[in-house]
């Protein structure tokens, strides 16, 4: 069996071997990722070490090369001048070996929190969730959001979990009256959906960025350089990006925005395990308030604060799902 996945907790549970592919020279381990990749990061550490020291070298052989010659031509020694040459042809070969561990980053994934004096973001006062045929799918109860909750939504397939999101969203970003819902003035929400559908799918990156977020041409192409989009890429229309692409993009378009509250529905779908550490490790720092649906179990355990499962009609809270 040979299995290419995100999802770091089943590839340790399903895997016995793992393969890191790289350009130049792709590295195998006998174990499963975490360790594997706990191996490999070892491994790229002694090879930064070493590269360290033989640049160190280079330099010292350099500099004595140099001095020998001075010495050599300044007595008129053949002798010197030959171990001079020596030093050299040694430091030429040590720099013609230096290889650096490879960098596999591409593209940084960077948040921001405006912040908000409220201490109530959101509450929803019994609320229906339907279907888009008016179906209900289960009732919210009487569920308060706080400042810096990151509540993780959870249930079977179709239970309801996207048209919760959905309808957090409309209160929230399109500003719908919702009976039972009730929105803090202070809220600015950054949405982020599976389908990156706020993305306009004619338009490049560069002139979504520019003309959404108008940090002028220059800000726009670093900043899209910044998260792994080159000139080239940023000409291109959306629609033709690659679902990883389109993920760096939203996740770019979500830090420019500003937000004090993160919604978003599976947002490491298509995010390499990377930057999914990257994404975690930016809403546990910046003390995000952010409700969001996800099957990545890692993620989930990584950054959740409050779990409500969807069950039985009711959206109920309980603790931290189990491994």
């Amino acid at each position: 069996m040979v299995i290419a996945s995100h999802d770091r907790q089943f590839l340790d549970h399903c895997t016995n071997r793992t393969l890191f592919l790289r350009p130049d020279e792709s590295r195998v381990y006998a174990h499963p990722f975490s360790r594997a990749r706990a191996l490999l990061q070892a491994d790229d550490g002694a090879r930064e070490a070493k590269l360290a020291r033989d640049v160190r070298e280079a330099s010292r052989l350099r500099r004595s090369a140099g001095h020998l010659r001075n010495v050599g031509i300044n007595s008129g020694s053949d002798t010197w001048l030959k171990k001079s040459k020596q030093l050299a042809e040694r430091a030429a070969a040590i720099e013609d070996s230096l290889r650096p561990a490879e960098q596999t980053r591409t593209g940084d994934i960077r948040l921001t929190n405006r912040g908000t004096h409220a201490k109530v973001l959101v509450a929803l006062d019994n609320v229906p969730v339907s279907t888009p045929e008016g179906q209900v799918l289960f009732n919210t109860g009487m569920l308060r959001i706080f400042q810096h909750d990151r509540i993780v939504v959870m249930g079977a397939n179709g239970t309801g979990k996207s048209r919760f999101v959905e309808l957090l969203q409309r209160a929230m970003l399109d500003g719908e009256a919702i009976p039972g819902v009730t929105v803090s003035s202070s809220v600015v929400v950054g949405y982020l959906d599976q389908l990156m559908s706020r993305l306009p799918s004619a338009d490049t990156p560069h002139g979504f960025v520019t003309a959404t977020f108008r940090p002028g041409d220059q800000r726009a192409v670093s900043l899209l350089a910044s998260a792994g989009f080159d000139i080239d890429t940023q000409r291109r229309t959306i629609g033709q990006l690659s679902p990883g692409q389109k993920a760096r993009l939203g996740l770019l378009a979500l830090r420019l925005t500003e937000p004090n509250f993160y919604l978003m529905d599976e947002p490491t779908n298509h995010v390499d395990i990377q930057g999914q550490e990257r994404l975690e490790a930016e809403i546990l720092t910046h003390q995000a308030t952010c409700v969001l649906v996800s099957h990545d179990r890692s993620f989930v355990r990584a950054i959740g604060s409050r779990f409500m499962r969807i069950q039985d009609g009711w959206l109920v809270e309980q603790e931290a799902p189990d491994r």
